[in-house]
């Protein structure tokens, strides 16, 4: 069996430069993190904020902590004075409440705009429509401790490649239509985990989120 170096360095070896890598290390211990991150890696995701936090105590503080899964608005104060990204901001009410967290801690926190790109009721994210409603707005003046720095998408769970492809793409034309549209800069397209992340490069991710790939399976007893 492959050690977490070995995965880790074989995923790098075979991404693309512009290609940003997040090892999602969600359920895993401190210790598993530790190895990973003496291997080199520094940019780290987590699903859930009472994880996130024990291990940003815990561990170096050169390490960009990226939030990726849904995050309820009365934990966003527990991570705003460190969080690098924030993947998951899928309504405007969450907006609101981390530019409100951000400004109490004096920062600017770097989001990314989900967007609901699958099929399953189980994915969450804003609506073209409403991504659209509020790119056009003036988001800048609106959430000034906000940063937005790009979108994330998931695809549909399924087997069927080109229906995922199909969803990716529709991701990356959004984003050109919104950047050429509204005259915006978004460099972060976050897609693909470690199922899909190949196809997602594909169609135009440029932030891959992969967990099982480098950790191997996770335990959800914890």
């Amino acid at each position: 069996m492959a050690t977490i170096k070995e995965n880790l360095a074989l995923i790098q070896s075979n991404l693309p430069i512009h290609v940003t890598l997040v090892a999602v290390s969600k359920t895993h211990p401190v210790e598993v993190v530790e190895e990973t991150y003496n291997a080199g890696q520094r940019i780290f995701g987590e699903n859930r904020v009472q994880e996130l936090v024990p291990k940003f105590e815990q561990m170096p503080k050169d390490i960009q902590w990226h939030l990726i899964g849904t995050l309820q608005r009365n934990k966003v104060k527990y991570i705003a004075p460190f969080v690098s990204l924030i993947h998951s901001v899928d309504q405007i009410d969450l907006l609101k409440e981390i530019n409100k967290e951000a400004a109490k801690n004096n920062r600017v926190i770097e989001c990314l705009i989900q967007v609901y790109i699958a099929t399953e009721e189980s994915k969450h994210g804003f609506s073209f429509d409403e991504a659209e409603s509020l790119f056009k707005s003036d988001f800048r003046m609106l959430f000034p401790h906000v940063k937005i720095k790009g979108l994330m998408g998931m695809a549909s769970f399924t087997s069927d490649v080109q229906q995922v492809k199909k969803e990716f793409l529709s991701l990356k034309d959004f984003k050109a239509k919104i950047e050429s549209e509204n005259s915006l800069d978004l460099p972060i397209l976050s897609m693909g985990m470690s199922g899909d992340y190949a196809l997602a490069i594909e169609c135009g991710s440029n932030m891959v989120r992969v967990g099982s790939s480098i950790f191997g399976s996770r335990s959800y007893n914890q």
